[in-house]
């Protein structure tokens, strides 16, 4: 037999000066358990409870980012959220990143030093447009209404005759009041003018119809953890023609965009296919298991279809809204302006509103909000959405409301 090897003390190969172990770490190994979140029925603004196909394949295995398994799978992504979004666009993505990401990558395309924003300001979000357009150097003109109301298409059309903005944006799905804006005037009125139109279907997507072709919509963004049943993490984008020849005329000029990350130009070269052959352009490691959830969330809306997921989400609100009705409740925004994926509930007299929250959470293991901004102590945000938005979940939200509210010594 041959000499065995000395099972000795271990050798290791010398360390270069500057990468030498130090004698003794100054920072001592934390020690932490096994993480167990609890098991919570998300019934807030968002996120809500993914489903759990969603969860699923985000335990399938990883490849690369610039391989073709994955540029196939976001090709096919793309081609459901342009169902989801009933258009046509070619440059339709995932963004790597929250909603808050993709509506910045709009901002940050489509706004030019000096540009003129009308912002139709009817919540908080409106509020959070103003802040980061004007961050890219736009000049900020309110259009203002009471938390929860909409606008009226002439409205919007005279103050586009007395302002003259370079772009207008609207909320269709204010998720800090629950109210839908109605779109269907609103593109062309925003063509008229020469202004581009950008929307917010954050709270809308999948949930109740979002026609933007058919509306002229130039540029839009969501998210992927309201409607959609996915988790936090990715969200879309699309830019129209009108919106790409902004973006190509700024490149022309040798206008540099103002965020490298979201610079739509380089994400294009990397995830926008052409007919030329020409090979993909490495931008940023993407997130490849949020791109398969995200693909995943939305090839369960297209099996469910377009027209029965706004028909559920209608069904269960409509129900949902009954119910607090008969618990003495009131809902804030009126009934044709509500949206069926988010309700804001008004808070009674005499009901500390945080207290309902904390209650539900730690009774019910039920989540809810409060109101942000002008609605702060004022109602709750109660979501009805994607995978959550069934009778089931109402009527278990609106129990454990009645249960909480007796607590406070308000009898339903």
């Amino acid at each position: 037999m041959g000499k065995r090897r000395s099972m000795g003390k271990r050798r290791f190969a010398s360390f270069p000066e500057t990468m030498a172990p130090p004698s003794a770490l100054s920072v001592a190994k934390p020690e932490v358990g096994q993480f167990d979140p609890p098991k919570r029925l998300l019934c807030g603004p968002g996120p809500g409870n993914a489903h759990p196909r969603v969860h699923a394949v985000m335990a399938l295995p990883q490849v690369g980012h610039m391989d073709a398994a994955f540029l196939r799978c976001a090709e096919e992504l793309k081609s459901l959220l342009r169902y989801a979004w009933q258009t046509e666009n070619p440059f339709t993505i995932p963004v790597s990143g929250t909603g808050s990401a993709a509506w910045e990558a709009a901002v940050a395309n489509l706004t030019s030093p000096g540009d003129k924003h009308l912002v139709l300001v009817n919540g908080y979000f409106g509020h959070r447009h103003c802040d980061m357009a004007s961050r890219y150097g736009a000049e900020i003109v309110r259009l203002d209404k009471p938390w929860g109301g909409v606008y009226a298409p002439e409205e919007v059309d005279k103050a586009c005759a007395e302002h003259k903005p370079d772009l207008i944006w609207v909320a269709h799905a204010e998720t800090s009041t629950g109210a839908c804006q109605p779109m269907e005037e609103l593109g062309a009125i925003a063509k008229k003018h020469g202004a581009l139109l950008v929307a917010d279907t954050v709270t809308s997507i999948g949930g109740i119809p979002v026609l933007l072709d058919e509306w002229g919509v130039d540029a839009c963004y969501a998210g992927g953890q309201k409607c959609l049943s996915c988790p936090p993490g990715i969200a879309p984008l699309t830019l129209g023609d009108r919106a790409l020849e902004k973006m190509t005329a700024r490149n022309e000029k040798g206008e540099k965009v103002a965020n490298w990350y979201l610079d739509m130009n380089m994400i294009k070269a990397y995830l926008v296919t052409n007919d030329f052959g020409t090979p993909r352009v490495y931008h940023h490691t993407a997130p490849i298991s949020m791109a398969y959830a995200f693909r995943e969330a939305l090839k369960i809306l297209a099996e469910e279809g377009l027209e029965n997921s706004w028909a559920r989400h209608r069904e269960t609100a409509e129900f949902f809204w009954d119910e607090l009705t008969r618990a003495g409740l009131e809902c804030h925004v009126p009934y044709e302006n509500r949206l069926p994926s988010l309700t804001t509930v008004k808070i009674p007299q005499g009901v500390d509103g945080g207290k309902v929250v904390t209650h539900l959470r730690e009774k019910f293991q039920i989540e809810i909000a409060g109101g942000l901004g002008e609605l702060n102590g004022k109602v709750w945000r109660i979501g009805m959405m994607g995978y959550n938005s069934r009778k089931e979940n109402a009527l278990l939200v609106t129990n454990a409301l009645k249960d909480a509210l007796q607590d406070q010594g308000l009898a339903p």
